[in-house]
């Protein structure tokens, strides 16, 4: 018999009776799954654009930006950390910057679209914390360059 035979002959709806389907998909969430707030060994220290400082935990693998969503931060991410802008840029401290690996080419391009760029400018969903990165300080920029025109954040899901 053919699919298309199978299909065209059996009823799949009768007039009296109501069908319901239901279907699941697992919930999508930012960050490490069994990971919150106040686990890792590693500590961050982010300085906000207003200067004060709020120090975080973090596990092995988490970025600059896991962090700041994890913990409220007011980092902005408009791409959701695809490598498509520039607005998690944050500024590192000359001694963390240099045990990081290199930035990569399209992680360079992001960055010369950023706001107040200088020689220790890396992107935060970029930045993987590790145990050479502990105690790492990382400041926020007063400003970024968000090319969404309605002013919105995204927000932690």
């Amino acid at each position: 018999m053919s699919l298309l035979r199978l299909f065209t002959t059996k009823t799949i709806f009768k007039p009296t009776q109501v069908i319901r389907s239901f279907s699941y998909a697992p919930t999508l969430l930012h960050g490490k799954e069994g990971v919150s707030r106040g686990d890792g060994p590693y500590t961050v220290h982010f300085i906000t654009p207003e200067g004060e400082q709020i120090d975080v935990k973090a596990t092995e693998g988490d970025s600059m930006l896991d962090l700041a969503q994890r913990y409220d931060i007011d980092l902005e991410c408009a791409c959701e950390g695809s490598l498509a802008c520039s607005t998690c840029h944050v500024i590192c401290d000359q001694d963390y910057f240099d045990r990081m690996e290199e930035p990569s080419d399209e992680e360079n391009d992001m960055l010369d679209l950023a706001f107040g760029l200088t020689e220790t400018s890396r992107l935060g969903c970029q930045v993987f914390m590790n145990k050479d990165l502990d105690d790492i300080t990382v400041r926020i920029p007063s400003a970024t360059r968000n090319l969404r025109v309605d002013g919105s954040k995204p927000t932690h899901h």
